[in-house]
């Protein structure tokens, strides 16, 4: 054991630990998304493995198994993507369409274990002539297009997805993702940090301890992608599509119908919120509010976002910090703590009550009555 082997060595086999308990935990859960997560902790693995074995004098892999296809870069991008679109959406499973995103992999895979299969002698005339030399350049441009394009796409998901939770759900706190939004920086760092280290040791021929950085960085992100995975709580009910993100949009050069039926649904919100008082509820989201309404989703998301100029997130707590202010105000009120007063208006977490109060008024909850008990001692 040594400070470069002991490091290699806990990522390789959590990575390996966490692709087990991910991929039987799908079939538990009936969650596409974490056997998607499982096969991506399985790709830590993979990247990790040949310094791994390497810094633990292990050769089989440049000896028995020379020229066995063990890259599996071409698969991160595919599998990341699909990871995020099944979060999203707890029906999103698998299309013939999308299995073309895995060609490129599966290409260079089959070329090169028909190579193996061929025999040693094989493989090294393939690895020492030129038509395997002059592909090197191509096959790293692929890769790194392959990972632009799905980081792209990733980052444009997810960017879209927290706009409609924000349309969608009064609270936001358990499917916000906003951990995968660090990972894919992370990964994106990381990348940059491997190609970096691969270009410097292609002009200088860095040692394998020169080059060890990047591996550890790699342990760094699994170890994160893994215990955030492992953590995050499950979000019921969840079924996200781009189409939805656009019809909750509100459509502009309205005709006078349409402004007539917004303005009844603004009318019939206002009545329900106070007859009724649904935004108590702390899961309540815009799909169940237009069924309680009876009036379709989007026209409920463009009566908010145009009559009270704000998504349906915001109105929601609007609703319960107005609620609060007059809990919080009323004599034994001071028996209760804020956080108490806070759950009992429809709040869920302290995170989501603090963050909502600062955005409507500017401060946190306890300056904010402080200075409402301060204003009549000044007026005297």
């Amino acid at each position: 054991m040594s400070i470069y082997t002991t490091p290699l060595q806990f990522g390789y086999f959590l990575s390996l630990l966490l692709f087990l308990v991910f991929f039987f935990r799908s079939y538990y859960r009936e969650m596409m998304s974490d056997r998607l997560l499982a096969f991506l902790m399985l790709i830590f693995a993979l990247e990790l493995q040949d310094y791994t074995f390497g810094f633990s004098g292990i050769n089989v892999l440049w000896e028995q198994l020379s020229g066995f296809p063990r890259g599996v870069a071409l698969l991160f991008g595919p599998i990341m993507f699909f990871y995020l679109k099944a979060q999203v959406n707890l029906d999103w499973r698998f299309e013939a369409k999308d299995y073309w995103h895995f060609a490129p992999w599966a290409i260079g895979f089959t070329v090169n274990l028909l190579i193996f299969l061929l025999g040693p002698e094989s493989v090294m005339a393939w690895q020492e002539s030129s038509i395997y030399y002059y592909l090197g350049f191509p096959a790293l441009l692929v890769r790194w297009l392959s990972y632009g394009y799905y980081f792209y796409h990733s980052l444009r998901l997810y960017d879209s997805y927290r706009k409609w939770i924000d349309q969608s759900f009064s609270d936001i706190e358990s499917i916000s993702l906003s951990w995968f939004r660090n990972f894919i920086y992370l990964m994106l760092f990381w990348i940059s940090f491997r190609e970096l280290m691969r270009v410097l040791d292609y002009f200088l021929d860095l040692s394998f301890y020169q080059d060890w950085w990047w591996n550890l960085a790699l342990v760094a992100v699994s170890v994160y992608v893994g215990l955030s995975g492992m953590t995050q709580k499950e979000a019921p009910n969840l079924a996200y599509t781009t189409k939805e993100s656009e019809n909750s949009e509100p459509s502009f050069g309205l005709s006078e119908k349409y402004l007539a039926e917004l303005e009844e649904v603004d009318c019939l919100l206002d009545k329900v919120m106070e007859e009724e008082r649904l935004f108590l509820q702390s899961q309540l989201n815009l799909k169940d509010l237009a069924k309680q309404l009876r009036r379709p989703s989007a026209l409920l998301s463009a009566a908010i976002n145009l009559k009270k100029e704000c998504n349906f997130n915001d109105y929601i707590n609007s609703l319960r910090i107005k609620e609060f202010l007059s809990l919080a105000q009323e004599e034994g009120s001071g028996s209760y703590t804020l956080l108490s007063l806070a759950f009992d208006c429809g709040f869920n977490s302290k995170a989501t009550f603090n963050r909502a109060f600062k955005k409507e008024k500017g401060l946190s909850p306890r300056e904010f009555l402080n200075t409402i008990k301060e204003a009549p001692r000044q007026s005297l």
